[in-house]
Order: structure tokens, then sequence, then C-alpha cells
């Protein structure tokens, strides 16, 4: 019995976050006799991969150097040519350097994913950027954008058919993020951070420039200058790591306020984790689709999130959460001051989240969507001996 047909997946690198996280869903999900995966990372990869629940898939470093790196795209060249994949699917900037190699190697179906914007060109206007997607143009066969703003920056700056573009959306798994029925969970943070009056903000994502959580404290900080009374209630959570952590918890130490944030670091429960909280937040200077706001809407929070990238697709502003523009903390303040003196409009808010999620971005769809790529191209081969 034959082999199913070999995916090799080109990411920049397998570490935590919502890219790598949206892979591992879906190499979970698609079926052990539909596809194998092989993973292919630019740089280098972390213990992050034990999230994958098959032991069949090969992960591979490619250890690229900065800039150009011929040797790295002769190493992959030679890759392709001993894996010999049916399908290879490069992601974002950096897998562009994937699509020659795959095409002198002989791999006829060539998918490239755009998830997001880079801190270097936030808004799509980097002409540098789009001069070298152009190039590359010539060698992908399908694109997936995962927002309806990134199929608008193929079609209109890169200049790809939309005949080429299937957008889909990243899914959540609402059975493992969900609200907790009842009481709301405790968080396991020092004793006394919480009481039963708290109204917990959280976020969650890599402490680095382009998630802007400085903005965020910033926004805290304001909030309770402003309304100190709420330094009784309000309490702040931020999970993640990166090179950014140190300066915003400095920040919040200076202010005043370190005793009313709880900074563990990454985690790996942060289902169990988004239910004890009341609000979500996310100040993000550019987003694709955000896995992490997905996860908090189906966890039943309401979201406030700043309005660029795919935010604006998944929120419905004014129902489900409340879109602010970018970089702008004093706006920020606004908006955690309109939930936290209306404790009903949290609740409205964040069970009407958890329906739109329910409705339009389970993982489900997402993973038929994508296997459905996968099927049309090799049949479209098939059809075409």
């Amino acid at each position: 019995m034959a082999s199913p047909p070999l995916i090799a997946h080109v990411i920049h690198h397998l570490w935590i976050g919502g890219l790598e996280n949206g892979l591992i869903n879906l190499i979970n999900r698609i079926p052990n006799e539909r596809y194998r995966h092989a993973i292919i990372c630019m740089d280098d990869f972390s213990d992050f991969r034990d999230r994958l629940q098959r032991d069949d898939v090969q992960i591979i470093a490619i250890h690229k150097k900065p800039g150009r790196d011929p040797v790295a795209k002769w190493r992959l060249f030679k890759l392709f040519r001993a894996l010999q994949p049916s399908i290879l699917h490069s992601r974002n900037l950096s897998g562009l350097d994937a699509l020659l190699p795959a095409y002198m190697a002989g791999i006829k179906h060539r998918v490239h994913g755009e998830h997001g914007r880079d801190i270097d060109d936030l808004d799509g206007s980097n002409k540098k950027l789009q001069l070298l997607r152009r190039l590359h143009r010539p060698l992908v066969n399908r694109y997936i954008p995962l927002s309806q703003d990134l199929e608008r920056y193929l079609k209109e700056k890169i200049g790809v058919d939309s005949a080429h573009i299937t957008q889909i959306y990243n899914g959540v798994d609402t059975d493992r993020f969900k609200p907790s029925p009842g009481v709301r969970p405790c968080l396991p943070a020092n004793e006394g951070f919480t009481d039963d009056k708290s109204i917990i903000i959280g976020t969650v994502g890599r402490f680095q420039s382009v998630k802007d959580q400085m903005n965020l404290a910033e926004g805290f900080i304001q909030l309770l200058e402003k309304h100190p009374d709420l330094k009784k209630t309000a309490r702040l959570v931020m999970i993640g790591d990166g090179p950014l952590r140190e300066s915003v918890l400095e920040r919040l130490n200076e202010a005043g306020y370190a005793n009313l944030v709880w900074a563990p670091g990454p985690r790996d429960d942060v289902h169990t984790l988004l239910p004890a909280m009341d609000l979500f937040v996310l100040p993000s200077l550019a987003e694709g689709i955000s896995n992490t706001l997905l996860e908090a809407m189906s966890s039943g929070l309401p979201v406030i999130a700043t309005a660029v990238g795919g935010n604006p697709e998944l929120i419905v502003d004014g129902k489900t959460g409340t879109l602010i523009p970018a970089a702008d903390s004093q706006a920020l303040a606004n908006a955690l001051a309109h939930y936290l003196w209306n404790r009903e409009l949290l609740k409205t808010h964040g069970t009407a989240a958890r329906e739109r999620i329910e409705e339009r971005f389970s993982i489900t769809a997402m993973v038929e969507q994508y296997i459905g790529v996968y099927d049309q191209m090799l049949s479209a081969s098939t059809r075409n001996l």
C-alpha cells in the first residue's frame, strides 16, 4: 500500500508562537492516512515540537544565516531531493527562500501562506518586500492568506490573480478553549492577588515590538491614575516571554503597580487560565489572524483589540468587544474603564464572542479547507497526466 503524500512545511522556526501553534494544530488534526508531514525550520526548533501528537513528523533545522545565505538554499535543494514531498507549503517572508530550491528539486505543487505583518512592514507599504514577493510570485501555485486584509495585499500590491488565492481563517478548538461553568476559576498567582471582586485583565503573547505590550502597560497605568478606586479591583495578567518582557514589567514597577500584575512567563496551560480572566486585550501594532484572540473569544471573554490586520474581521465592535487605534494608550485606558465600570457588559460581550467563534471560526472548518486545497492540487496534477 502506497504511503500518503508528504507535505513539507517551511517556517522560520518552531518556537512558541501563533503561526507555529496553528501549524501544530493543523498537523495534529489531518488524518494520518491522508497526508504525511515534515517541518523544515529556516532557523531552529525548540521543545515546542513536543505538542505534536504524531511521531512520524520529521523536523529539520536549516540554521540559515541572517541575510543572503546560498549555502542554506543548497541545503534546502538537497533536502527536497531526498524527501521528495508532493507539496511544499512555505509560510511568511522567510519561507520565500524555499520556493526556488523546491522548484529546482522538482516539487510541482507549491503553496505559500501569508500569516501576518512584519515589524518593518506594519501596513504592507514596504516597496522592497513587495518586490521580493513579486519576484517569487511565478514560483507559487496557490496562496493562502489568513485574512481578507492579507488577501487584498496580495491582489493589490503583489499582483496575484484571485484565481490563485484561497483565504482561510485560523480555527480554534472550541472544546479545549471554552468558558468555565459556574464560578470563575482561580489563577495560580500569589495569595491575595485576586478576590471575588477583582476584575482580571489578561493578554497572551510574545513580548516583542509588534505585539506592543508596553502600550497595554501604559494604558493600565493611565487607567489607575485617572480612576484610583479601580486599584482595589483591577488586576493585569501578562502571559508570555520575549526580549521586551523585563522593560514592560519595569515600567509597571516604576509606576507602583507591580503588586497588581501577574506575569508568569510562558505557559502551556493557557486554556485553563483564560476562563479565569474577565477581559482580554490584544494591543498589537499588526496582526494576521491572531490565535490568542480566537482562543480568548472561544473562552467567553470580551476583547479589546487594535483595529489592525485581521482583528476587525474577528471582532464585531460594540458586540463582542471593542476596537481601538494602535499605539494609543489613552484610547486603551478609556476602553478598559468602560468595561471595568460596567460588569454586565463584560458578560454580554463575552457570551457574544463565544457564539461568534462557534458560528465562524471552528478548527474543524479550518482543517477541512486546508485539506481541500491540498487535495485539489494533487487531483489537478492527476488529471493532467
